[in-house]
């Protein structure tokens, strides 16, 4: 078995509590935060905008469910 970064020079990643700053983890906080909100509403507008999709995604989530319930 071969080390994929053998011979290359990768600085190692910091660690939880490694080398960022207080600064730096309410930045990345603060995007992702923004991000999660983008998707849902991404999501929530593709659930509006093609009915026929969401239609199909309850009726294929019904099915699932149907399948592994006991009797």
């Amino acid at each position: 078995m071969t080390d994929v970064t053998a011979g290359q020079d990768v600085p190692p990643r910091p660690g939880p509590q490694g080398d960022i700053s207080p600064e730096e983890v309410r930045e990345h906080l603060r995007r992702r935060a923004i991000f999660l909100r983008e998707l849902a509403e991404a999501r929530e507008l593709r659930r509006r905008v093609t009915p026929h999709r969401s239609r199909r995604a309850r009726i294929h989530a019904a099915l699932r469910r149907r399948t592994f319930r006991i009797n």
